[in-house]
């Protein structure tokens, strides 16, 4: 145990001599690994704000319209109502006559209201208004009533969600493509920013491994380089990422809001998972770094 604590000591004392030497070729790997974390921070924002919409957007189409025959007796309507509670999943069924359906556009139109003052008739249907916790379970519902007698049409918006979650899937598949290639190019920069350090003491290395030097004693100073400077570059980029991100949100989400219909993600709600995957890659990807440099080297 003394001996392993010792040997993690000097592997750490080398390593931290290591990056004092070649200050410049650290900031280059933390520069380089921040820039390629801030830009996977853009598309994590991205995806989570899609699927905030998409969440969104699901809770505002929870609601399933079944409009009625005009001859409909009282004994369809029972059926129709016990046959749409009975369905697991519904949350609320809720009778709305045509002169309702009419008092709602009306103040839907607002200024343009008077337009429906001058209708002989009223063409609106009734209708069952039917309220489900989740408009992916409406698919059931919409197959038990629609084929029922009195009921003329059943409108609701699966289509609309069906589509969003398939964009929100492009969104992820499409953002997992650019975190693997921003993944790799981090990989590929930082190795060859600290392969220019194993070069410089090529020599020192075949030295050490001559004498009995193990692989991992060699390797574990240049790891502990590559992962320091994966975490600094990730905490640079956390802190660039969440005050551009909080900016942007004390800023513009009203605007959002006027322009799409939705607000975004408050900045403290993402900052955690955001650290977590950043800390993580960037350890990773400084330590990955590192052992493949140092591959070629250690094949002595």
């Amino acid at each position: 145990m003394t001996l392993n604590l010792r040997i993690f000591r000097n592997m750490l004392k080398q390593g931290i001599q290591s990056m004092w030497r070649n200050k410049s070729m650290g900031v280059a790997s933390i520069t380089s690994i921040a820039a390629v974390l801030m830009i996977l921070g853009i598309v994590l924002v991205l995806i989570l704000s899609i699927n905030n919409v998409v969440n969104d957007t699901k809770l505002k189409f929870d609601e399933i319209e079944v409009f009625l025959e005009d001859e409909i007796s009282s004994e369809q309507m029972s059926k129709i109502e016990d046959t749409a509670k009975d369905v697991p999943g519904v949350v609320s069924v809720i009778y709305r006559s045509k002169e309702q359906a009419l008092e709602l556009m009306k103040e839907d139109w607002g200024e343009d209201a008077y337009l429906l003052e001058d209708l002989e008739t009223n063409p609106l249907p009734n209708s069952y208004i039917i309220k489900v916790e989740d408009i992916e379970l409406a698919d059931n519902l919409v197959n038990s009533i629609k084929t029922l007698d009195g009921v003329e049409e059943v409108k609701y918006y699966k289509d609309i969600i069906d589509k969003l979650l398939n964009f929100a899937s492009y969104i992820r598949i499409g953002g997992m493509i650019i975190i693997a290639v921003l993944v790799f190019v981090s990989i590929f920069i930082i190795s060859n920013t600290i392969k220019l350090t194993v070069t410089s003491r090529k020599r020192e290395i075949n030295i050490m491994k001559y004498v009995g030097a193990t692989n991992s004693y060699i390797r574990g100073p240049f790891i502990i380089e590559g992962v320091f400077f994966g975490l600094v570059g990730a905490i640079i980029s956390i802190a660039v990422v969440y005050f551009a991100y909080r900016y942007l949100y004390l800023n513009m989400n009203e605007s959002f809001y006027n322009m799409f219909t939705f607000y975004l993600i408050p900045p403290e709600s993402i900052i955690s998972d955001i650290s977590v995957i950043f800390l993580t890659l960037g350890a990773g990807i400084g330590a990955m770094g590192s052992m493949l440099s140092l591959k070629k080297f250690l094949n002595v």
